[in-house]
């Protein structure tokens, strides 16, 4: 068998770009791999025709307006990956007398392999029925202002009113419920921490007591049966109630029982930005800081107009957004190489699985504010100019054919936004 020598090697690899580039010749308007181009065969509309883009089939144009990256994808996108795009928008809402719920499980969106979430409102005065779940439940108030009652494992009860920014922690299993307090009611995002958990499905008081034989119930209360004469046949979920007492008689009222030790409300909003700049601001909220909240982190991002949340990456869970206002545009990146770009608007969700790279960029003309969960005790980023500022700089200038010098300039810290 023939040897192949070094010059034989190097003529074969000269005739293949000599064939690659001819056939990008014949292509027309294709490009050879450079820079915000690098694939081969090259992607991306950059490498197309006038004739080869056009779309003569049929259209929705309304919902290809929402999408624009989706329609012209920047050309270092490549390879394929999961759709990490929801939103709330497009789920039906369960309507009823005291207010709606829609939700996003992993039945909507199959990406979400470790949360699901609801989108709740209560009207003034409406209940969201006692009730309670399989899984804990995290929520936050995004207008208005809710009550929640609670009963801990250890039967003390618990009664806050919460507004905008605030949030709760319900364990599995504890009783609770929530109602719209004053002339507007509020509306909530809910977070379990079991993608599989629905809204639609929990263990519910009027179901439990109207599939209880009536002797049973009478035993158990220690009164006539004639007194669950008149209970509802069908659960209320949402339903109308009353104007709901002062919350300090409301505390007074289940004080019998004692408090619990932690308190199962926090407020994201007052604690202390972990970054502030020209570029927004990021809240953090975990087990650090709000002790009952022991499966659920949570960061509330708010970036300005032309504002970059920098590329970075969550080694200790997937990233579950809610985009709450604005819109942004996000390239996740995974080996193979695979990285795909995705636009955002308000009530949209996301998902950034654990591990992948990605960045948050604000394309509108007002701030960006994104909620991100993961089911974790605590929130943990790598970001990757802090990694290559704590990186020797002679190592990394022999990767990327940069100076040292400038190398030393990247920003350093975790958890950033950069301005535009």
């Amino acid at each position: 068998m023939k040897e192949f020598t070094v010059e034989d090697i190097s003529r074969r690899a000269m005739l293949a770009l000599g064939a690659a580039g001819g056939a990008a010749i014949a292509g027309g308007a294709a490009q050879a791999a450079s820079f915000g181009n690098p694939d081969e065969p090259p992607q991306g509309a950059i490498n197309s025709t006038p004739g080869a883009l056009s779309d003569p089939g049929p259209q929705n144009p309304a919902l290809a307006a929402e999408f624009p990256v989706f329609q012209s994808p920047p050309p270092t996108d490549v390879g394929t990956m999961p759709m990490l795009w929801s939103s709330f928008n497009i789920m039906p809402k369960r309507i009823q007398a005291g207010g709606w719920g829609r939700q996003v499980t992993i039945t909507e969106f199959p990406a979400s392999k470790d949360v699901s979430g609801v989108d709740m409102r209560l009207g003034p005065g409406g209940i969201r029925e006692l009730h309670w779940h399989l899984a804990n439940e995290w929520g936050i108030v995004t207008s208005g202002r809710c009550r929640v009652t609670l009963l801990d494992q250890q039967g003390q009860a618990y009664v806050q009113d919460v507004g905008p920014g605030e949030l709760w922690f319900f364990p599995a299993g504890c009783p609770h419920a929530l109602q719209g307090l004053g002339p507007e009611g509020c509306e909530f995002l809910l977070v379990f921490d079991d993608a599989h958990q629905s809204e639609f499905s929990t263990l519910l008081l009027t179901d439990w007591i109207a599939h209880t034989p009536p002797e049973i119930l009478a035993q158990n209360f220690g009164v006539s049966a004639e007194v669950f004469r008149n209970i509802p046949l069908h659960d209320l979920w949402i339903f109308q109630g009353k104007e709901a007492s002062p919350l300090a008689a409301a505390q007074a009222s289940v004080a019998s029982g004692g408090t619990p030790p932690q308190p199962f409300t926090f407020s994201l909003t007052a604690t202390t930005p972990v970054r502030q700049n020209e570029a927004g601001t990021i809240y953090l909220a975990d087990s650090r800081n709000f002790k009952a909240s022991t499966t659920i982190a949570a960061a509330l991002e708010t970036i300005k107009p032309g504002g970059l949340r920098r590329m970075h990456w969550h080694p200790n869970a997937d990233e579950w957004q809610y985009w709450i206002k604005g819109q942004g545009r996000m390239t996740v990146f995974d080996a193979g190489p695979r990285a795909q770009t995705f636009d955002f608007r308000a009530g949209d969700v996301g998902v950034v699985p654990k591990n992948q790279g990605h960045y948050i960029l604000n394309t509108g003309t007002e701030d960006l504010q994104v909620l991100v969960i993961f089911k974790a005790p605590e929130y943990q980023e790598v970001d990757l100019s802090n990694w290559l500022t704590h990186t020797p700089p002679e190592l990394v200038s022999q990767h990327l054919n940069i100076d040292p010098a400038i190398i030393a300039r990247f920003p350093k810290g975790q958890v950033g936004i950069q301005r535009g």
